[in-house]
């Protein structure tokens, strides 16, 4: 039986595209050629997402303006591979994934110049594997609909974004899963944002990062949506959970319900549910919200919950991120006023692009420094870290996506 990579799959619930893909931009082989005119759709399985403002010639498609393109894949880890540049002009492009995640902070080309990289990035469906499927927010449905559809979403910003070729594999490679709230997961819109976003672009392609945090969740209604259900049903030996929740946890009342209680026990389950599945449970206190006191110091919101996640990475020996003690140094270098630049204007809880950039640089350098085993995926040359001199703000050249949402996140 004939096997066709780039053949339609037919199954009961629709249409299945190979796991492996290639696409020339203005290519000559008409079997891999994409067009500017290629917008996706279901059928296809590929193509420009409607608004694409594209040009294509010459074996390449470049805009002065942000745009999207998508593929239809299974779930999974797929080796993204770009080829960047034009015969005709410079480009400069930053690449995002699925709901903005940075995976790409700038690729330059001169005229004439073509550069290839690549880099990892996860796919995944709301079904579970061992039966039933995560309990998806009305949100997730609609504006965060691209982290839960069963296609592979890359937005192309910068100064001039282009693409010349394009190929998706699938590979197995071992993943960091993530879990929390509002601050770490994949926000959809500007200008929000959280440090499960950013951190992707600190990882080379020997990893992949799943975000499975969402906004408003606590220990308690993850368990009830079945997202840590989800990650088990993915996870496997080798493979870590990120672990940040408390923002929404310290708001939960009734009998017997606290940080030492209810919460360190939750916190306890995730991490053996964890490792039953040989993988490696890492704990991170909650970062701080912006709230100073008289004298320019920042006052813990979070009560006693910061001090049970530390009670519970010691008493389950795994490894501990400190994003509270590193929070408060970057908010305390900017100062009662000058921190504001790291949230949403009018927020104290929920980061911008610099906020989040921030604390995911201030995880990355402590997981370097704790020498733990999921440093050996980080990207080369990755300069040092100190929370208390965060990056100069005028620095900070991520430019923004084109979603921009008045929604504002669960929680707070």
């Amino acid at each position: 039986m004939k096997i066709l990579l780039t053949v339609l799959l037919l199954e009961l619930s629709g249409v299945v595209f190979s796991q492996d893909r290639k696409f020339e931009f203005a290519g000559k082989d008409a079997r891999t050629s994409v067009s500017e005119y290629d917008v996706y759709s279901k059928e296809k399985g590929f193509g420009f997402e409607p608004g694409a403002d594209v040009k294509c010639v010459e074996r390449t498609c470049t805009s002065d303006k942000p745009f999207y393109f998508s593929a239809a894949v299974p779930e999974g880890n797929y080796r993204v591979t770009i080829r960047f540049g034009d015969r005709g002009s410079s480009t400069s492009t930053v690449v995002k994934a699925e709901l903005r995640r940075l995976m790409l902070e700038r690729v330059d080309t001169k005229p004439d110049e073509f550069v290839t990289r690549d880099f990892i990035v996860n796919v995944r469906t709301p079904t579970i594997a061992t039966g039933g499927e995560v309990k998806l927010k009305d949100r997730e449905r609609t504006s965060e609909q691209w982290a839960w559809d069963g296609k592979l979403t890359l937005e192309f910003n910068g100064a001039r974004p282009s693409i010349s070729s394009l190929k998706i594999a699938k590979v197995t490679v071992p993943t960091a899963f993530l879990l929390g709230d509002s601050t770490v997961c994949d926000q959809p819109g500007e200008p929000y944002a959280s440090w499960g976003q950013m951190i992707t672009r600190f990882f080379g392609d020997k990893v992949a990062i799943a975000n499975h945090a969402e906004s408003g969740e606590s220990l308690k209604s993850s368990l009830g949506a079945r997202r840590l259900d989800k990650v088990l049903s993915l996870i496997h030996a080798g493979d870590y959970l990120l672990i940040q929740y408390a923002h929404n946890d310290e708001k939960e009342k009734g009998e017997g319900v606290g940080a030492f209680t209810t919460y360190k026990a939750s916190l306890k389950e995730f991490v053996e549910a964890a490792k039953k599945k040989g993988s490696i449970p890492i704990l991170i206190t909650p970062m701080h919200r912006r709230t100073f006191d008289a004298d320019g110091k920042i006052t813990n919101s979070h009560g006693d919950y910061p001090e049970a996640v530390r009670q519970a990475a010691k008493e389950e020996k795994v490894a501990l991120i400190d994003l509270t003690d590193m929070s408060k140094d970057i908010y305390e270098a900017l100062g009662k006023d000058g921190s504001s630049i790291l949230f949403k204007e009018g927020d104290g809880t929920h980061h911008n692009n610099y906020g989040a950039y921030q604390l995911a640089k201030a995880i990355v350098q402590s997981i370097r420094d704790q020498h733990l085993s999921l440093a050996q995926f980080l990207i080369n040359d990755l300069p040092k870290y100190d929370p208390k001199h965060p990056d100069q703000y005028h620095s900070f050249a991520i430019p923004p996506s084109p979603a921009v949402t008045n929604m504002k996140p669960l929680g707070n």
